[in-house]
């Protein structure tokens, strides 16, 4: 498949600015983006500020926005255009392709093997057996909690549904960032992003899921402890 628009599959996004090239939208970015955001997508859910590749002639880099594959989806429809229809389709055939439980495994196997690899270089024989197994089950691959949910499978429940769930079980607060004490217990992994908003610090969040935490939600969803 033919690359139309990058895909960041780590954070399931794509750039606004991007979008709006392949788009062929006539008028100016910022004022498209504004339009955009009018249909209810919100800052820190489905969009992430960012500064953008700064151009030749230098100059301070433009604001760009990390925007999820989800909201890049629903924009695409808002055009009514071909330009929109054609990138639309390919973000769906790419999510089909990629998004899969199986694709979802099968990138988490290799992530570990790649963990292993590089722990057992390091530690080799300095440390017992146990200790390099603890090693790699406290690695740093973590899962963004729309591929959790794929890869739990569970009575067909979203990204949005699970957060929902992980809000009702205390997990999360109403912002959908882990309580400390969970984060202390290896369940997630929080991701700050900053940036500067009129003057101001502007910080938001993205909250990232070890294998721990992954059994601990499906633990709780078989549990039947939740009312979806």
């Amino acid at each position: 498949m033919n690359e139309l628009i990058a895909v960041n599959f780590d954070t399931q996004t794509v750039s606004a600015r991007e979008l709006h090239e392949k788009l062929n939208i006539g008028t100016k970015f910022t004022t498209w983006f504004e339009r955009m955001c009018e249909y209810g997508f919100t800052e820190g859910n489905e969009f992430f500020p960012k500064l953008g590749e700064t151009s030749e002639q230098g100059g301070r880099p433009p604001i760009d926005y990390d925007i999820s594959v989800d909201m890049a989806k629903q924009i695409c429809m808002i055009q009514r255009t071909p330009e929109g229809k054609a990138c639309r389709q390919y973000l769906i055939d790419l999510e089909k392709a990629w998004n899969t439980p199986e694709q979802v495994m099968a990138r988490a196997l290799r992530l570990a093997d790649q963990t292993i690899a590089s722990l057992q270089d390091k530690l080799k024989d300095a440390k017992p057996k146990i200790e390099f197994f603890d090693a790699v089950t406290d690695s740093k691959t973590a899962f963004s909690m729309n591929e959790v949910a794929k890869v739990l499978d569970y009575k067909g429940i979203g990204r949005n549904k699970l957060f929902e769930f992980l809000r009702e079980q205390g997990i999360l607060d109403r912002y959908n960032v882990p309580y400390q004490r969970y984060v202390d217990n290896g369940w997630f992994r929080v991701i700050e992003q900053k940036y500067m908003k009129d003057g101001e610090p502007i910080v938001t969040t993205k909250t990232l899921v070890y294998q721990k935490g992954v059994d601990a939600i499906r633990k709780r969803l078989e549990k039947g402890e939740n009312n979806l």
